[in-house]
């Protein structure tokens, strides 16, 4: 039994104290959509810097607390805010949160953050569905399985082709259709931040594939991957990315928080509707 495996099981012993909630669902909220954990009914919440092991997120938008209860008729677990590579910790310390809640049960994760619309078209308050991710961080060896690895938690070299599920976007395809939600897909790439994209940089990213660009989530969902869960993703374009020299707007976080918390309604009956439909 390695140190990690012990410290999550600490962190699981910690939570399952607290809440007799056994999660089927884990989920992430990202920057500003945490009030869908409002929708949790019985709801038990535990803040970050209780829990074992937990980072604390130190990020405006991100409550840091982790909430257990019932959401569309399913046991869940949910993240209210995530910790970031930026903040300065590693992405062990970042990926952590996603150990625990696979070892509270939980075998399904949705997460959810805001991201930057690369592709043209996409536009400022669209849900992208996201069917695949690029780890950029990661082609420079910054990757949270990075270091011995535990069979316990999954193996050596796990596979990320369908890294977001087929059959949970297929759902997800089809409850956006029965709310009249506009759904486009693509594929999400993490830049490390905090600093947003200079306009070389949106160029560089469409050119490699992306079709939006965040600070997160990939790490999350390798480790998810890892250990054997089902991934269902969702960015909320909550700005269009500047591709050309000499604008004079500039992203901000404010923007980023505004947009998020316009879209969580339609994103809280979008995952709701997913979460009935399992």
């Amino acid at each position: 039994m390695t140190e990690l495996y012990e410290q999550i099981q600490t962190a699981v012993d910690y939570i399952r104290a607290r809440s007799g909630t056994m999660p089927r669902v884990g989920l992430i909220l990202g920057s500003g959509l945490g009030a869908l954990a409002d929708a949790i009914s019985s709801p038990v919440t535990i803040a970050y810097s209780e829990i074992p092991g937990f980072a604390v997120s130190t990020v405006v938008g991100h409550a840091g607390a982790l909430v257990l209860g019932q959401l569309g008729g399913q046991p869940v677990v949910a993240m209210r805010g995530r910790i970031h590579y930026y903040e300065g910790y590693d992405m062990q310390q970042v990926t952590f949160p996603v150990r625990v809640l696979r070892g509270l049960g939980a075998e399904t994760l949705i997460v959810t953050n805001a991201a930057g619309g690369i592709r043209p078209g996409l536009k400022q308050g669209e849900i992208m569905l996201i069917n695949d991710q690029i780890n950029l961080p990661g082609f420079s060896g910054v990757t949270p399985l990075r270091g011995p690895n535990d069979e316990q938690l999954g193996l050596r070299f796990n596979a990320m082709n369908n890294a977001y599920d087929p059959a949970l976007r297929a759902i997800a395809r089809r409850v956006a259709a029965e709310q009249g939600i506009t759904l486009p897909e693509g594929v999400y790439m993490m830049l490390a931040g905090p600093s947003f994209e200079t306009p070389a940089e949106v160029r560089l990213v469409r050119l490699l594939g992306a079709d939006a660009v965040g600070m997160s989530t990939v790490p999350e969902v390798i480790v998810a991957r890892h250990g054997g869960m089902r991934v269902l993703g969702f960015s909320t374009i909550t700005n269009e990315a500047i591709s050309e020299d000499g604008t004079t707007s500039e992203a901000n976080h404010e923007e980023v928080l505004a947009t998020a918390n316009l879209v969580g309604p339609r994103l809280r009956a979008l995952i709701e509707g997913v979460l009935a439909a399992l």
